[in-house]
């Protein structure tokens, strides 16, 4: 995610549920019209419309944009290799999720099979 160095120049993010899209621009240091482009650009970052076609951030997405804002500005990757920068990780932590279930399944499993076994 963000190196902590580029995490003293951003403000904490609040503990409120939904953020608009002028706070999300303030909490990232990225003007509103950049936020929208990136909504088209990055499959990840979805935030919840409502009256209006307004815009609600959550907290994850606040995160999400940080570390776009980092890959392009702070590490200069360009738009597609942000994109597939946050995808390789996002596979990388589902893939782990996945193993994890797995794992936690299989013991459960076994755990069965023997007290079948008695």
């Amino acid at each position: 995610m963000l190196e902590p160095g580029n995490n003293d120049e951003l403000p904490p993010i609040p503990g409120k549920r939904y953020f608009t899209i002028g706070e999300v621009s303030e909490l990232c240091a990225v003007k509103p019209h950049v936020l929208r482009y990136w909504e088209q650009e990055f499959p990840q970052l979805k935030p919840v419309k409502r009256r209006g076609n307004r815009r609600y951030y959550q907290r994850q997405d606040v995160l999400i944009i940080r570390q776009i804002r980092s890959l392009l500005y702070d590490e200069g990757f360009t738009i597609g290799g942000a994109r597939q920068r946050l995808t390789g990780e996002q596979a990388k932590s589902d893939l782990t999720q996945s193993q994890q279930i797995i794992k936690q399944i299989r013991v459960e499993l076994e755990d069965i099979l023997k007290l079948l076994r008695r």
